[in-house]
């Protein structure tokens, strides 16, 4: 197999928003992309012309990660667009479909994301990580890198499915660093505090009254560069003697304080 002249990305949902600021953040560190969304549209484009713009190649692998069975297909697709991929960044997550009372949670809400949010990403990381033993050690490093919230350790009993999922990809991404250590594989678990995306946008008075009031440290919205930029760090390979940590991209939303 022919060594790709660059290191390779595959971020899930990187159309917009956190997806986006990761996949500039990554062209600028080196890495040719493939962008995965649901939907290949005028975001996706804008992605992967910001991509082109920064001097390296993106490419686009529409799929939903919720549905196993298209899955393999998936893979396939991402890792055959350059021949390997040296960096999975599990960033697709959707919201709740109503913010809400926790004794009025849903099973339709419930399922919907977890699905999307937990059960997609570790079968997904699960297919992927065996490419990339299979694959052997070609000198770079490889990393899977996984996007999960503040609400891995932040209970927001507005969301709990939310909240669930999200501790669940934590969990995982401890799990994947134990199982793929051996392999040189770290696996990072990336925690975003309050980010200014589309995702946030309809909850953005209420976020922007908490910032003003002091909710944390740092007295701002979180930006997707910000995310982007700690990705970089991790798939570019500057904490190689780190695994399954997570790191508290928010602010200083995390501490607790007096």
């Amino acid at each position: 197999m022919i060594r790709p002249a660059n290191p390779v990305g595959f971020i899930t949902g990187g159309r917009r928003g956190i997806g986006r600021g990761i996949a500039f953040a990554l062209a600028d560190a080196g890495f040719d992309l493939v962008i995965n969304d649901i939907a290949e549209d005028d975001a996706m484009a804008e992605t992967l012309a910001g991509i082109a713009a920064r001097g390296r190649r993106g490419i686009a692998a529409a799929g939903d990660i919720a549905d196993l069975a298209r899955q393999p297909d998936l893979v396939a697709r991402a890792w055959d667009a350059f021949g390997a991929i040296n960096c999975l960044v599990n960033n697709a997550g959707i919201p709740v479909l109503a913010r809400g009372d926790l004794l009025d949670l849903s099973v339709e809400s419930w399922d919907r994301n977890i699905a999307t949010n937990l059960r997609g990403p570790f079968f997904l990381t699960q297919k992927i990580a065996r490419r990339m033993i299979a694959a052997g050690d070609d000198g770079r490093y490889r990393s899977i890198v996984c996007i999960s919230s503040a609400n891995a350790r932040m209970p927001s009993t507005n969301r709990g499915e939310y909240c669930i999922a999200k501790t669940g990809v934590a969990m995982m991404a401890q799990l994947f660093a134990v199982r793929l250590a051996e392999h040189g594989i770290g696996v990072h678990d990336i925690r975003p505090g309050i980010i200014r995306t589309e995702m946030t946008a309809g909850v953005a008075a209420d976020y922007q009254r908490r910032i003003a009031a002091g909710v944390s440290p740092m007295p701002r919205w979180g930006e997707p560069a910000d995310i982007g930029r700690a990705v970089a760090a991790l798939a570019s390979g500057a904490f190689a003697f780190s695994t399954g940590s997570a790191y508290e991209i928010d602010g200083g939303l995390h501490i607790n304080r007096l």
